[in-house]
């Protein structure tokens, strides 16, 4: 037994940030101090506040040390686990209030959220298969195998109203008795873990902090619909992820928890890793099933959907990462516990990454009904500097933009599909005043048409279309008649195309043309970025404040600024390739932007 335990976070974002490099000085600076029998550093998953990491947390006492370097680790051993004294200077600080936070469940970043799905992430070492059977892990497999027949275990994700995470939000519990309806001993469960949302890394969060969890789960969707084979189709950009996931196979064969007769039942489940190589449109879930098989990644008609033709031919249910994060907790708590969270028509919470113009860059858990004003403001820290909220992405490349009117709206798959965006996987990106609307929709769709697998004309031909009218308006070349020839094609490509990719792709076009309609036209007509953003309609002019330093002149590329010491200067537009070197370089502000 140990009196003190350091747990420091060994997820990709503390990793790339030298928490690596944390644990080995904690290591050495506590058997230094003769502490090694006494403190335990344990490695955990993902805490959630990426942006103040590397982070730490010391327990008992559950002391919230962040951005914590290197060189700090001495302090902490000596002041902290020596002589019991905090290290005030680096507990956390709340954003808003500068209040100094000793517990990370005393944060704002916390308070308001609901952990399920996220509950062992930063709170157990994910590679000791030991520390999620202490946290109450495989009771529901045991529970399952022992007490429930697989009908009993469908009905009761059912009755839970769990829904898919992965983006279409559809229920869980129908596409499990699809799958078990269906004739034939040969069955799969697939789990889709290739996230690759721009801003998204929810599943990759889980997976490197909680792997046991889906394992768990996958066992005993395997066990409801008759399967016994699981394939795990997870990126290679994700290799913290995809090392634990093998730790976790293999201790979990060990163990007798997967593999032949699981803990001597008779049933019969194991699972497997297939790596994909960073397509998006893989995680579209036929196109997911045609990679596994040795293909190329490309989608299948629907129907036959894969509950009745899947992977090999074969009756097949996928599910994301999230969705079978709840699964196990659903198992133990029942089915009216889970149902006591969310709103009427989605049950639960949701994991969602935050990210962009945003104080607290990271994971968030909430239940099912929060408003986005609560998520920004409350949990997130607002928007940075004193800027303004204009809109956040949700959904990806397949989302679209909320505005600042629908601030308080609730978030669930319904109210964000009648606002025109969507939950998606469960990016989220913040924006301010100062990003353009248009050129946000030109970045989400310059996205969808590198990632078009191309089988398809309406999205390999249409959003390849749509894109250069985006680039003319952005460019200052555009007219009105574009606009409605735009829209129109946004139609037919959501009509037409074969998956879900192309289907969507329209979808941060049309919601900016929906809310920001007057940005659109003020690129077209008036020739002017209102953000600031867009170079073509660009302008840099050097105004009467100008001191004559000619620091601007000195650090310009391309020798566009001339003039004489203690003179105002002056830019030649013909020259200036509107990088904004000069607004950076000067001291007194006397360039501005137009």
């Amino acid at each position: 037994m140990f009196r003190s335990h350091v747990l420091i976070c060994g997820g990709t974002g503390c990793t790339s940030n030298h928490s690596g490099e944390l644990i080995a000085e904690f290591e050495a600076q506590i058997k230094e101090a003769h502490l090694e029998n006494e403190v335990q550093v344990v490695r955990t998953g993902c805490f959630g506040l990426c942006a103040v990491g590397p982070v730490c947390i010391v327990y008992p006492e559950g002391a919230f040390y962040s951005e914590v370097k290197v060189e700090d680790v001495k302090e902490i051993v000596e002041e902290h686990l020596v002589k019991g004294r905090l290290v005030t200077r680096l507990l956390y600080k709340d954003h808003k209030t500068a209040e100094v936070v000793k517990a990370l469940s005393d944060s704002n970043f916390i308070k308001k959220q609901t952990r399920v799905a996220l509950r062992n992430c930063g709170v157990i070492n994910p590679e000791e298969i030991d520390e999620y059977i202490g946290a109450d892990g495989y009771q529901a497999l045991i529970k399952v195998l022992t007490e429930m027949k697989p009908q009993e275990v469908i009905d009761v994700i059912k009755a839970s109203g769990l829904r898919g995470r992965g983006g279409g939000g559809f229920p869980t519990g129908m596409k499990w008795q699809f799958a078990k309806d269906q004739p034939g001993d040969v069955k799969y469960v697939c789990c889709n873990a290739d996230e690759g949302d721009p801003g998204a890394f929810m599943d990759r969060s889980v997976l490197e902090g909680d792997p046991h969890a889906v394992l768990e789960a996958m066992t005993i969707a395997g066990y409801a619909i008759g399967g016994h084979q699981g394939y795990i189709y997870v990126r290679a950009e994700y290799p913290i992820a995809v090392q634990r996931l093998q730790i976790a196979i293999k201790q979990a064969r060990e163990y007798g928890l997967l593999g032949k007769n699981i803990l001597e039942t008779g049933f019969d489940f194991d699972i497997d890793i297939r790596l994909g190589s960073g397509a998006f449109v893989c995680g579209e879930e036929t196109a997911l099933m045609t990679s596994i098989e040795g293909n190329r990644g490309e989608p299948r008609p629907r129907p036959p959907f894969p509950a009745v033709k899947g992977l090999f031919g074969k009756p097949t249910i996928l599910n994301n990462v999230e969705t079978y994060a709840n699964i196990a907790q659903i198992i133990l708590k029942g089915a009216d516990w889970f149902a006591s969270m969310g709103t009427e028509k989605s049950k639960g919470t949701k994991v969602f990454a935050l990210g962009g113009k945003i104080t607290n860059t990271g994971l968030v858990e909430i239940p099912m009904g929060t408003t986005l004003r609560t998520v920004i403001e409350d949990i997130g820290g607002g928007i940075p500097n004193g800027k303004k909220f204009k809109a956040a992405q949700t959904g990806g490349p397949s989302g679209g933009c909320i505005p600042a009117e629908h601030y308080d709206i609730p978030i669930d798959y319904d109210n964000l599909i009648s606002i025109g965006s969507m939950m998606g996987s469960g990016g989220m990106i913040v924006m301010d005043e100062d990003n353009c609307m248009v050129d946000i929709a030109k970045f989400f769709l310059k996205f969808t048409v590198d990632e078009s697998c191309g089988k398809c004309t309406p999205c390999r031909i249409g959003n390849r279309r749509l894109l250069e009218y985006l680039e003319k308006i952005t460019d200052g070349k555009a007219t009105l008649e574009d606009l409605d020839e735009m829209e129109k094609l946004c139609y037919y490509i959501k009509a037409n195309s074969l998956c879900g990719l192309g289907q969507t792709a329209p979808n941060p076009v049309l919601s900016t043309l929906r809310y920001f309609r007057d940005e659109y036209v003020a690129h077209i007509v008036d020739k002017k970025c209102p953000a600031g953003v867009c170079k073509a309609l660009l302008s840099y002019e050097i105004t009467d404040t100008c001191r004559g330093c000619s620091l601007c002149s000195r650090k310009c590329p391309v020798g566009a600024i001339s003039g004489e010491i203690k003179q105002k200067f002056t830019i030649d537009k013909s020259k200036c390739i509107k990088c904004g070197v000069c607004m950076e370089s000067c001291k007194f502000n006397a360039i501005v932007k137009k």
